[in-house]
């Protein structure tokens, strides 16, 4: 899934910056920054795996998006000296394309599924037996006369990244030999990121510079990466080029970015539940409709990260905007129990306001 392009805060990826965001993604797995346990789990499957002369177990990668699933991937594949094949599950829509993909795989490959809980049911079935026994069977005809062509599959390993683990099917789950959870990073690591990355593109930054990008990136390196070549053309067009705490801020102030990491659309979202709802609780459809927005970007895009920061809570009767929100937007918060002492705001699509 890719973010709206205007949208610097974004943890889903812009078409346009792929090749930006490639240029600065660590190689190997000693240059991947953070995630400390996830690298050394895998530093161990990897040097095992490659010990005994075999492809490691097939390895799954959960996590919001932007944490770096897909450099994992790529580093997986780079340790190993193997081929990488590439795709993601909502382009795998028959059982077919998969099976393709899987037969010209080289032994040892490794084929890496982006969002691989939206691969096609007939499609996952065919990765099992792929999977566990590296064999697909072909249907070839339909009704009566069909035949199953059993074709041999070169041992392989699937690296499998999903935003949504929740939603992987049990058999498919219970596949995968190693299983890691990726985490925010910490404004600590995003700053090692920044600094890494500003070497990397040529931009000089200083300590305090890194420290205010780290601090607007909401825990995401995507995201601190693109705030980062935000501020260096600031910097390098209104400024002497060197991206400092006041360039920085300047800059996205500029990119309407604030000191929490919230941008417009997210500062829309808190001042309708403040000021038209009175703090909610309001349906999703009523709040996207305040907002001019549609209901899924402001559950996909915007609450995740207010819910995190602890500005919006999620309740049975709708969202509610927290005393830390009132406070952000610098207004005075009422007196009593948020989300119970004021009267459910009625949702414009249906008749009872919307459900988390």
């Amino acid at each position: 899934m890719t973010g709206p392009e205007g949208n610097l805060v974004s943890a889903y990826v812009h078409d346009a910056e792929l090749d930006a965001e490639a240029s600065v993604r660590p190689k190997r797995l000693a240059e991947f920054i953070a995630q400390h346990r996830v690298r050394d789990q895998l530093d161990l499957l990897l040097q095992g795996a490659m010990r005994r002369g075999s492809p490691p177990d097939h390895i799954l990668l959960s996590g919001p998006p932007g944490l770096g699933k897909t450099t994992l991937a790529n580093i997986v594949a780079a340790e190993l000296g193997a081929g990488l094949r590439v795709t993601s599950g909502p382009v795998i829509e028959r059982s077919g394309d998969l099976a393709a993909i899987l037969t010209s795989l080289a032994e040892g490959d490794v084929l890496f599924i982006d969002e691989i809980h939206r691969i096609a049911k007939p499609a996952e079935e065919l990765l099992y037996s792929a999977m566990e026994d590296f064999r697909v069977d072909v249907i070839v005809g339909k009704g009566p006369g069909a035949t199953a062509i059993p074709l041999d599959v070169e041992p392989f390993t699937l690296v499998g990244a999903t935003t949504r683990s929740g939603l992987l099917t049990g058999p498919m789950r219970d596949r995968f030999g190693f299983v890691a959870h990726l985490d925010f990073y910490s404004p600590a690591d995003l700053e090692v990121l920044l600094r890494r990355s500003a070497r990397i593109l040529g931009v000089p930054i200083t300590d305090d510079g890194a420290v205010e990008i780290s601090g607007r990136s909401r825990g995401t390196p995507r995201i601190a990466n693109r705030l980062l070549r935000r501020v260096r053309d600031f910097a390098e067009v209104r400024a002497d080029g060197v991206v400092t705490l006041e360039t920085a801020r300047a800059a996205l102030t500029v990119y309407d970015v604030d000191a929490l990491g919230l941008d417009r659309l997210d500062r829309a979202v808190l001042t309708a539940l403040v000021d038209s709802f009175r703090g909610g609780p309001v349906g999703l459809s009523t709040l996207a409709v305040a907002v001019g927005e549609q209901p899924d970007t402001v559950e996909e895009v915007c609450e995740p990260f207010l819910v995190r920061a602890g500005l919006l809570a999620r309740t049975p009767r709708g969202r509610v905007a927290t005393e830390a929100a009132w406070r952000h937007l610098g207004r005075t918060p009422p007196n009593g129990t948020f989300g119970t002492d004021v009267p459910v705001a009625p949702d414009l699509f249906s008749a009872t306001p919307d459900q988390p």
